[in-house]
């Protein structure tokens, strides 16, 4: 979990739980146009906006000029309408950007978060840090300071050099230390890719607010190269005209959300060819061993068998059984020990309740400390949900016997990261090859195996212990399924 996500009740922690929720990045802009929008229309179509979108949306950003500039009644709109995607369990970005000190800015903050109820706001930090403080007091509420904006005219001030460094990239570095509730985010606009990418590497993990894209035409695609964080999350794209002045809103959002996730997917695959790329490889002649020995086991077998998903497989793996020969537990505790040699961690976490043997085996191979999340919590004793020694800020090296799709394995993780453990990797004895490896890269996590189930039917059929023609069946059966 990035330190930005740290607070469970806090803003960023809401959306990226609207994120998830929806699979989606794009932040839906609500500008309604003085020249297009009469004063009487202005609440219903900015409903049913949200009505046509919210789907396919993590959040809302109403420009608050717009319905300034209409008086009390755009005022009274601005309200119902952050009201309505509250409603939708989606949170509110309000577009004000504000900048000011003192009981001036307090005020602006009052306004901000209790009268209007908005999430979070924009502001401009160059006033200061005084200017911040009243936002960032609010713990809960979020905040995204004006860093590389995207109209032409930023490079007036924000391309200044003062110290070695832009005025943006000083932006940046104040954001990180102002950070520390949590709940401090930058705008940065997609027509700057290159300076994104340094404001980046000056903070990995605060959340970034992406205007541009739309009819500015900024580069969505090597925008969201150089921002995403290694979990898939970390930027937030808004578009507002575009979608909302298009014939179909809805349709609108949804492309916009979908072409955002094939981004966020294709960084995702080449994020997993690299570590597949540089990860240590399992000696061949230990591969046959563990995959004769699975079979003879009965651990692998061959067939037509129900999964827990519904799915009816050729091929089931059981590696429970591994319990019942020592001699090839410790084989593969070797192989995984192996994996682990190139992954730093100061401790591995087991998940139960098939991963905690081979944790066992692999604590006593590789010399390291083992834990491991509790599937249930007990409402006696102490109450721990984790079980083992250990100190937040620690890195971990999570631990499995199988992997299909990532879901159980990012359930274990969430209560390790909550607990302040560094979590980047996860070694499992076999990879069936399902999805499992792009999950997990989609959210920063490094997927290890030692085999897969290709590298285990490629074993089985030249050691002669499975037919080529099982294995062909195997392999076509879960390419169509």
């Amino acid at each position: 979990m990035a330190a930005t996500d740290a607070l469970s009740d806090g803003f960023f922690a809401r959306l990226a739980d609207a994120c998830r929720r929806n699979d989606s990045l794009l932040c839906v802009g609500i500008d309604p146009q003085l020249d297009a929008v009469p004063d009487a229309d202005l609440r219903s179509r900015t409903a049913g906006l949200v009505d046509a979108t919210a789907a396919f949306a993590c959040c809302f950003k109403p420009n608050y000029a717009f319905f300034e500039a209409r008086g009390i009644p755009g005022l009274e709109a601005l309200a119902a309408t952050i009201a309505h995607v509250h409603g939708k369990g989606l949170p509110v970005i309000l577009d004000a950007k504000r900048g000011d000190v003192a009981s001036s800015a307090a005020a602006y903050a009052r306004a901000a978060f209790e009268v209007w109820g908005a999430d979070a706001v924009t502001l401009n930090p160059f006033l200061g840090s005084d200017s911040i403080e009243p936002f960032a007091a609010c713990a809960d509420r979020g905040m995204f300071l004006l860093c590389r904006t995207s109209n032409p005219g930023a490079r007036d001030l924000q391309e200044l050099s003062a110290d070695g460094r832009m005025v943006y990239e000083h932006v940046a570095a104040l954001a990180t230390s102002w950070n520390r509730a949590g709940n401090v985010g930058l705008v940065v606009g997609a027509t700057w890719p290159e300076e994104l990418a340094r404001v980046r590497k000056i903070t990995p993990d605060q959340w970034i607010l992406l205007p541009g894209v739309g009819t500015q035409g900024g580069d969505l695609e090597a925008s969201l190269a150089a921002g995403l964080r290694p979990d898939g999350l970390g930027v937030v794209v808004t578009v507002s005209r575009a979608i909302a002045q298009a014939a179909d809103p809805g349709a609108a959002a949804r492309g916009f959300r979908d072409r955002i996730n094939a981004a966020r997917r294709g960084r995702a695959r080449a994020a997993t060819r690299t570590v597949a790329a540089a990860a240590p490889a399992v000696d061949a002649s230990l591969v046959d061993e563990i995959a004769l020995g699975l079979h003879a086991l009965g651990a692998v077998r061959f067939g037509e068998f129900t999964l827990k998903s519904g799915k009816i497989s050729p091929v089931y793996i059981d590696l429970r059984l591994l319990v019942s020969d020592p001699a090839l537990m410790r084989i593969a505790a070797r192989a995984m020990a192996g994996l682990l040699k190139g992954i730093p961690c100061d401790r591995i976490a087991a998940i139960p309740y098939g991963g905690l043997p081979i944790g066992q085996a692999v604590s006593l191979e590789a010399g390291l400390p083992l834990l491991y999340p509790r599937r249930e919590v007990m409402d006696y004793g102490t109450r721990k949900a984790i079980e083992g020694a250990f100190a937040p800020g620690e890195t971990v090296a999570v631990l499995d016997d199988l992997v299909t799709t990532g879901g159980s394995k990012l359930e274990a993780i969430a209560p390790l990261a909550e607990a302040g453990l560094v979590v980047r990797d996860v070694v499992v004895l076999v990879d069936r090859g399902q999805g499992g490896a792009e999950e997990l890269a989609a959210r920063g996590l490094r997927l290890h195996a030692v085999l897969t189930l290709e590298a285990l039917l490629e074993a089985l059929v030249r050691r002669g212990a499975v037919e080529a023609g099982t294995a062909a069946t195997v392999r076509s059966a879960l390419e169509t399924g």
